[in-house]
């Protein structure tokens, strides 16, 4: 039973939930259900001892449980019990779909792709070991992401293309600005494989529901735009270092062929970057010396300001809203003006503090070795479920960064008596103004980017570390030559 639970959610079974309150058998009203799937697992006389005191109730408990030992895996979470049986489910711990500490992530990536199911785990933050890869059908779509306006990524994009395509016969996806690029309309060798690929745009076309599997040619930039194309479920993400840094790129791509086809078998170890829920609440019935395309309908201020995408406008109430995924980091700054930046910080609907300096950074563990770093933040491993909030340059000498728990929703007005603006930036993208009425809600998203390790998420994440940041990098200190030289034995 407990094996066919984590093959259809993913989630560890909630053991230790329900624990007795009497002799061996003796159950509170409210522990049976979990107790039951535990003595599942004991001798056959402990089974009997523990559905004795049904006999008392109902019969519906009854029912669930035969029902549910019945079930076939991955029946779980689509079979709905009904009445008083209904009840009893919604108020069964194993219900529970939250981490400790935070959202619990989907575990489906795209069509095709989850992680392989762990049976053996126990706790609700799953064992970074177990985060293996695995494809319910074999994959067919792949996007093909590539750096643009970098000439030496051509070659190795056609390599990956033909490869694709003419060896294991997918189907690729590519921005249309990719596809129409002058050297690859003059290769006439590239042009019977340019004529087979599948073009999109961003903004218009939306491919969230046909792509298996995201491959990105380039640097840490190419995988941060990549997670900006899926605002839900993302697909498993594998990135080839051809940028300039290469800290979320592990994969060298002199050994493409291999390391691709490894990924179609599946089996893969990942790493779950979580990514953060922002959304951004504009007031527009409260801004004043307005310029004149802000005096126009909501509709087209949305434009304006930077709104279109997942955007929703309330006409009655004069909210525009924004709503986006973020990998790394949200950071609201002082932009142009010359004043302090004064910007209140909630921490669920509770005044914290109040930020006075030249920003505030919010940022996933994920974004700890970018903007974050240089403020003067500690790196996090991306599996540590936190939420990480790094003054920029505060006026004042006691202001340290600190780390939340993922669960948290912060939120970030400006302070009543700023002297100017401040402004929002959301990956480094999207750069908008907010002013006084305006808020930014933050919180964990429950879509994190799957990212797919070349050896594994502990490893790749130190040599990150090491050969990207030079993190601890010193010259070593010589051995002594002889002992007796040293003062601190002398007597």
């Amino acid at each position: 039973m407990e094996n066919s639970e984590s093959s259809s959610s993913l989630g560890p079974p909630d053991r230790g939930m329900a624990r007795p309150s009497g002799p061996s058998g003796q159950l509170s009203e409210s522990a049976r259900p979990s107790k039951h799937r535990e003595h599942r697992s004991k001798s056959p006389r402990r089974r009997r001892e523990g559905k004795r005191p049904q006999r008392r109730g109902d019969g519906h408990e009854q029912l669930l449980w035969e029902i549910e030992r019945r079930r076939l895996p991955g029946q779980h979470e689509h079979l709905e019990p009904s009445g008083s049986a209904s009840d009893t489910a919604e108020s069964s711990p194993k219900r529970r779909a939250h981490f400790l500490h935070g959202p619990y992530p989907a575990t489906h990536f795209g069509p095709k792709a989850c992680i392989l199911p762990n049976p053996t785990s126990v706790m609700h933050i799953q064992d970074p070991a177990s985060q293996r890869l695995t494809w319910n059908k074999p994959p067919v779509n792949v996007l093909v992401i590539r750096k643009i306006r970098d000439e030496s990524l051509v070659e190795p994009f056609k390599e990956l293309c033909r490869f694709l395509v003419e060896e294991k016969q997918m189907m690729v996806y590519v921005e249309r600005r990719v596809a129409d690029d002058a050297t690859l309309s003059k290769d006439e060798a590239f042009g019977s494989i340019r004529n087979q690929l599948c073009t999109f745009r961003e903004g218009y076309d939306d491919i969230s529901d046909c792509i298996d599997l995201i491959i990105c040619l380039g640097g840490d930039g190419t995988l941060l735009y990549a997670s900006s194309l899926f605002q839900g479920s993302v697909p498993p993400v594998m990135a080839f270092h051809l940028g300039s840094l290469g800290f979320l790129t592990p994969f060298k791509f002199e050994s493409y062929k291999t390391e691709v086809a490894k990924v179609f078998e599946g089996n893969a170890a990942i790493t779950l970057r979580s990514r953060l829920k922002v959304k951004v609440v504009k007031d527009m019935l409260q801004r004043t010396d307005q310029q004149p395309h802000d005096r126009e309908p909501p509709e087209q201020q949305q434009e304006h300001n930077g709104l279109l995408p997942h955007g929703h406008t309330n006409s009655e109430a004069g909210k525009v809203t924004l709503q986006l995924q973020v990998l790394n980091e949200v950071v609201v700054d002082r932009g142009p003006s010359s004043y302090l930046s004064n910007v209140d910080l909630y921490l669920n609907g509770r005044l914290i503090t109040s930020v006075q300096g030249d920003g505030v950074i919010v940022s996933t563990p994920t974004g700890s070795t970018a903007y974050a770093a240089a403020a003067g933040a500690s790196m996090i491993h991306p599996n540590v479920p936190a939420i990480m909030v790094t003054p920029i340059c505060p006026h004042s000498l006691s202001f340290r960064p600190i780390v939340v728990p993922a669960g948290v929703e912060l939120m970030i007005t400006l302070s009543p008596d700023a002297r100017n603006t401040a402004w929002v930036s959301f990956d480094g993208r999207k750069r908008q103004e907010i002013q006084h009425g305006d808020c930014i809600k933050i919180t964990t998203s429950c879509y994190p980017v799957p990212s797919i390790c070349c050896h594994d998420l502990v490893y790749d994440w130190f040599e990150s570390l090491a050969q990207c940041l030079h993190w601890n990098v010193r010259k070593r200190q010589a051995r002594l030559a002889d002992i007796s030289d040293s003062s601190d034995t002398e007597n």
